[in-house]
């Protein structure tokens, strides 16, 4: 008699590199795979020739990837430090960091990556890397900064969320990660009139404010019950605001654990639009920040 073999557990994989702030990313990492019982991946890319060298400089190459490999290694090893008992491995990707990352999401649960600086997974402007893999990726992408890893002063988990199927399941992630730490779940929307919206020039019969933003609360009253019994432990705190979502979420984000949202996944030129708000928490959250891939559109 033959067992049916069990699929392989999917990996916590840390996109790293040198610099000053990664072993901060590896210890938050090596916390979340321990949040979610799962494996450690490092993984740190490292492409060839270098800049300045030709393909044929073989002696340099090969100290480059001797140099990556013992990177990795030095990963591995503070991850078992933070984390005794932690199951951890590492990869040298020889290719494009953003590539490697996005190709190895469709078989992750989370990828880690920090928010940018220089060489490595995160040698082009203002995280370009970062940016690519959370538009891309199949899963969803932590990022984080250095100075964001430290303790909380607040066990709390953001997320921001609207009526689309994406912010449903940054929701969904939200609660998740907020049951594993223990925390308070804040869960944050901006209530726009539609009539005093830029749009709302062209609507013909003025909205009543007081029922639009009855609607919404009951839309996520309904959205938050449905999810009590899934969650038991987990409070919940809803806020509806009526501000620009950006600064709303930066704000609520001061002394939180995680901020999470959703990004609606495009394909085309499209692709490359991750979403205003997803991009202005990105870059200037005071927390990390997961970005959830939603269903991909057409």
């Amino acid at each position: 008699m033959t067992s049916a073999m069990q699929p392989p557990e999917r990996p916590i994989v840390a996109g790293i590199d040198r610099g000053p702030g990664h072993e901060d990313l590896v210890r938050f990492a090596a916390r979340e795979a321990a949040l979610h019982t799962r494996p450690l991946h490092i993984a740190h890319a490292l492409e060839l020739p270098l800049p300045g060298r030709s393909i044929s400089d073989e002696k340099e190459s090969r100290s480059a990837a001797k140099a990556s490999a013992q990177l990795v290694e030095h990963y591995e090893r503070l991850a078992r430090e933070e984390v005794p008992g932690l199951s951890v491995g590492g990869e040298l990707i020889m290719g494009p960091a953003a590539a490697g990352l996005v190709e190895r999401s469709a078989d992750a649960e989370l990828i880690v990556i920090g928010h940018g600086g220089s060489g490595g997974f995160a040698r082009l402007p203002l995280g370009s890397v970062s940016w690519h893999v959370a538009t891309h990726a199949e899963c969803p992408v932590v990022v984080v900064r250095p100075s964001e890893t430290a303790e909380r002063p607040d066990n709390r988990v953001v997320v921001g969320v609207d009526t689309d199927d994406a912010s449903l399941q940054a929701l969904d992630m939200a609660y998740l990660e907020a049951g594993l730490r223990g925390a308070r779940l804040d869960v944050v929307h901006c209530a726009v009139d539609i009539a005093t919206s830029p749009t709302g020039a062209i609507t013909t019969v003025p909205l009543d404010p007081t029922r639009v933003r009855s609607g919404q609360r009951e839309f996520f009253d309904t959205e938050l019950r449905r999810r009590r019994d899934r969650h038991p432990g987990v409070q919940v705190n809803l806020r509806i605001d009526h501000s620009s979502p950006g600064p709303l979420l930066v704000e609520a984000s001061t002394g939180a654990c995680l901020l999470v949202v959703g990004s609606h996944r495009r394909t085309g030129v499209r692709r490359f639009l991750l979403g205003s708000v997803s991009a202005a928490v990105l870059h200037t959250a005071h927390c990390p920040v997961a970005v959830v891939p939603g269903h991909r559109d057409s």
